[in-house]
């Protein structure tokens, strides 16, 4: 199904992330200056969030309908999906990557071209309770403040992250790279903070630049943390509005499991 044809089956009005959240995993449609975007919001209190790159062989899934079969095969439904970061030519993910515990790829504080490296990035995470810990929560932190709150966390506790960049939104603040007139213009997708245990995820329905997009997560979702997850090749897979972009091959992906 087109991107463009979401429109149709999604219900109820525009999300607000301050607001109250009728239903967990929802995707709902959201405009900002004239553009139109999906977003998704997953409250960790109710969802199962995941992070998948590849079947225990080790195959990547590359795309959402491998690891929907894969993970029906197990009596599992992929209710919500989206791109979880950039990758490298054989699938693996650029920077820090996290499943259920275990450092799959270490995080990554080099210098280098592209927008991963446009300073300061950053890591999108969800975090279990451990002794003297907060309650479980998810969080957008800057790359080096996050090593710094990791270095202090016991082994485990961080259930799930993925790397990216830019970080779009820090603390309220707008990555200061990112220009209203810039000509860059993708469709873009990325992950905003809206309480401790609700996270939004967003993906734009055409182009927009990098100010536009956090702009939304500022403006519009209320959000003060926000993190830029890719651009051409975001991808949404949303079962309740039976939509499942499969344009692009993708390296890691988030999702919602039932």
């Amino acid at each position: 199904m087109g991107r463009h044809a979401l429109a149709s089956f999604l219900l109820g009005a525009a999300l607000a992330c301050t607001g109250v959240l009728a239903q967990a995993a929802q995707c709902r449609p959201v405009q900002s200056q004239g553009q139109s975007y999906v977003a998704c919001t997953v409250d960790i209190g109710h969802d199962q969030l995941r992070l998948f790159r590849a079947d225990a062989a080790g195959t990547p899934y590359k795309g959402f309908d491998a690891l929907a079969k894969a993970l029906s095969a197990q009596g599992r439904l992929l209710s919500f999906a989206m791109n979880a970061g950039m990758y490298h030519p054989d699938f693996s993910p650029v920077g820090l990557f996290v499943d259920e515990g275990q450092e799959a790829a270490a995080l990554s504080t080099a210098a280098g071209r592209g927008n991963f490296f446009l300073k300061p990035n950053g890591v999108f995470y969800v975090a279990d309770a451990g002794p003297g810990a907060a309650p479980p929560h998810v969080g957008v932190m800057e790359t080096g403040r996050y090593a710094r709150w990791r270095s202090s966390k016991p082994p485990g506790q961080v259930r799930l992250a993925t790397q990216s960049g830019p970080m779009l939104l820090i603390e309220g603040k707008l990555h200061p790279a990112l220009k209203p007139d810039s000509a860059s213009r993708l469709l873009r997708n990325g992950v905003g903070i809206v309480s401790p245990q609700v996270a939004v995820f967003v993906i734009s329905e055409g182009p927009v630049n990098f100010h536009e997009f956090a702009l939304l997560f500022r403006d519009v979702l209320g959000c003060r943390d926000a993190l830029y997850l890719d651009g051409n090749i975001s991808s949404l897979h949303d079962i309740d509005s039976r939509r499942s972009d499969a344009v692009h091959p993708l390296g890691p992906i988030i999702g919602v499991v039932r």
